[in-house]
């Protein structure tokens, strides 16, 4: 029985620091909160806009996006060479000023968001080239649906 608790243990410390591992993966990317310095920064680089909606505290979905795929090399690499990254976040119990909600609501509502996570990839000029969301297979078919996406749109 002693036996069995350790074993127990051992392994929700390993799955708790997995996890803790993978979201800081992902929010060692450049993730910007504004549209607008995205799109400067996208018409300076030459590069397309990758916008998550997300509900960061409560969505599972959101969950699987970013400890699936966000914080995982491939992507990783890809979205720093290729993409300027933008979160927009609608937490449940994460404080945010009531600048951020509106700023977040008149996009989602430009953009007609309906549910989370929403992934929109953008022009320069903020026009939508593809829309998507969470895709099975990892982050490297991630990466290849994106690739697909932005040629598709270009």
């Amino acid at each position: 029985m002693k036996r069995s608790i350790f074993i127990i243990a051992i392994l929700t410390l390993f799955f708790i620091t997995a996890c803790a591992q993978n979201t800081e993966d992902s929010e060692n990317l450049n993730w910007l909160t504004n549209l607008e310095k995205a799109q400067e920064n996208a018409k300076e680089k030459g590069l397309s806009i990758f916008v998550d909606f997300t509900g960061s505290d409560w969505c599972g979905w959101c969950f699987k996006l970013r400890d699936d795929i966000f914080s995982q090399e491939e992507f990783i690499q890809y979205a720093t060479e290729n993409l300027i990254l933008v979160k927009l976040d609608f937490p449940r119990n994460i404080p945010q000023t009531d600048e951020i909600k509106t700023y977040n609501n008149n996009l989602a509502r430009k953009y007609g968001i309906k549910g989370f996570p929403t992934i929109l990839l953008l022009n320069a000029e903020g026009q939508v080239i593809a829309q998507t969301g969470y895709q099975y297979g990892g982050a490297a078919k991630y990466v290849e649906h994106l690739q697909e996406l932005l040629e598709a749109g270009n």
